[in-house]
């Protein structure tokens, strides 16, 4: 099913708007998986960086209880460690912090997958015409080029944050964390936010 996907991204000419299409297409169904462990599954081994996250921004926006027209970027991927709130659905009895840990765990991938979407890489996956990282919102035949070229990605404006900016959304989070929570946070939390940093 991964490989499908992969593929259905990239025979579109603009793979950007394929991945919107299939993202809008599958994220009712990321919605209704009860189970922690069978959306990881699914999103971990998703073979396309330019689809996870499109599906994880659809995530994250459908959390937001206001959602922001900022294109997806670093300031983005920010915005939604302030105002994200844990809507899933949950078969069991899951421990609220549990839910807040998930929500790092799939900021974290948001933000690698991100960086995978934009920054070239050398890729030594197989096959061999497996789609090469960087780039990836170009298609197969322009990222070839670039990639050949050693083009630098274009960055957005809304890519430009500071480390003031990643330092007061951190304790912004810190602070919903603490009226939800109280404190002492679990480990896996602050492990996930010191990496997340």
């Amino acid at each position: 099913l991964q490989r499908m996907l992969s593929i259905a991204v990239e025979v579109d000419r603009s793979p950007n708007c394929s991945s919107c299409k299939i993202a809008d297409v599958i994220f009712p169904f990321i919605l209704s998986i009860p189970l922690r462990s069978q959306r990881e599954a699914f999103l971990n081994t998703m073979e396309s960086h330019l689809l996870r996250c499109k599906l994880l921004e659809l995530l994250f926006q459908h959390s937001c209880d206001v959602p922001t027209t900022l294109p997806l970027s670093l300031a983005k991927i920010l915005y939604f460690l302030s105002h994200s709130s844990v809507l899933l659905q949950y078969q069991d009895e899951t421990a609220t912090w549990q839910r807040w840990d998930e929500m790092l765990q799939y900021l974290s991938l948001l933000l690698m997958s991100y960086q995978n979407v934009k920054q070239p890489t050398v890729c030594c996956l197989s096959p061999p015409t497996f789609p090469l990282a960087g780039h990836l919102r170009s298609s197969l035949n322009d990222r070839m080029d670039l990639i050949i070229q050693k083009a630098k990605p274009k960055l957005q404006d809304s890519d430009d944050i500071s480390h003031l900016d990643v330092q007061l959304k951190i304790e912004d989070f810190i602070s919903r964390m603490q009226e939800a929570l109280g404190q002492p946070f679990p480990w896996q939390i602050m492990e996930k936010l010191c990496m997340l940093r």
